[in-house]
Formats: C-alpha cells, structure tokens, sequence
C-alpha cells in the first residue's frame, strides 16, 4: 500500500470517527434537553408566575426547543446525498472497489462537509441550551423572589 493510499484510508476512518462522535454527543445532549424541557415543565405548570418570570422562562423554554430542533436536525440521515450508505447499496461488489479506487478522496471531502455541517449544528444547540439554561435560572429566581 502506498503512502498515498495509507493516508487516504486514515483520513477517511478519522472524519468517519468524528461524524461518529458529534453524533454521540449530539444524542447526550438531546437526552439532557429533555429531561431539563420535561422538568421545568413539571415545576413550572403549577406554580404561580409573574410577567418577568413568565418572559424568562418562556424565552428559556423557546431556545431550549430550538436546540432540540437543532440537535435533530444534526443527527438525521441524509438518505438523498447521492454519497454514503445511498449510494453503496445500488452497487455491485465490484462496482463499489472501482468507485472506492477512484473516489476515496471525493468521498473524505464529503464525509468532511458532512462531519463540518453536524459540528455547526452541536456547537449552535450548546450555545442555545447554555443561554437558554441561563434564562430559567433567571426565572426561578424570580420567582424564588416573588415568592419570599
């Protein structure tokens, strides 16, 4: 095996390694978000609000939905690529090592846009989630404070 081949082949396993890990950590953090959604919405369902609190916790609330929506978004299979699992099963054995042969390089550079795009989106959700974290915070002291 060439120099050339080894490193295609190890560019290859590393981008397909971390499509793998974003969306690892994208299921954590839609697991997270749920449970944070289900639990403030237990608390917040009988407790008697003001105005801010309600503002607070309804933008908290709203950019917490967003990042799951973000989350989603970021680990659905794109079936329509034409590129990857697609494009594989409409081969035969031989036509997959011909296209394997020619196209390793187009095809790290696609898993890459890939890996890139689900990056973007994980990134944007925890940025969301921390402020939206943050909004609640602000609205249960609020309301600890309307409380006292």
């Amino acid at each position: 095996m060439s120099a050339l081949e080894t490193g295609l082949s190890a560019a290859h396993a590393e981008v397909k390694a971390e499509i793998a890990r974003t969306d690892s950590k994208a299921s954590l953090l839609l697991a997270f978000v749920g449970a944070l959604l289900a639990g403030v919405w237990t608390v917040a369902k009988d407790a008697p609000l003001t105005t801010p609190t309600c503002v607070a916790g309804g933008a908290g609330m709203g950019l917490l939905v967003t990042a799951a929506g973000l989350l989603l978004r970021s680990v659905r299979p794109n079936l329509g690529g034409g590129r990857g699992f697609p494009l594989w099963a409409t081969l035969t054995a031989e036509e997959i090592t011909a296209t394997l042969a020619q196209d390793q390089a187009a095809d790290i550079a696609g898993l890459s846009r890939i890996a890139v795009a689900k990056f973007t989106c994980l990134r944007r959700a925890v940025d969301l989630t921390s402020v939206g974290g943050a909004l609640l915070i602000l609205a249960a002291l609020l309301a600890a404070g309307d409380a006292a």
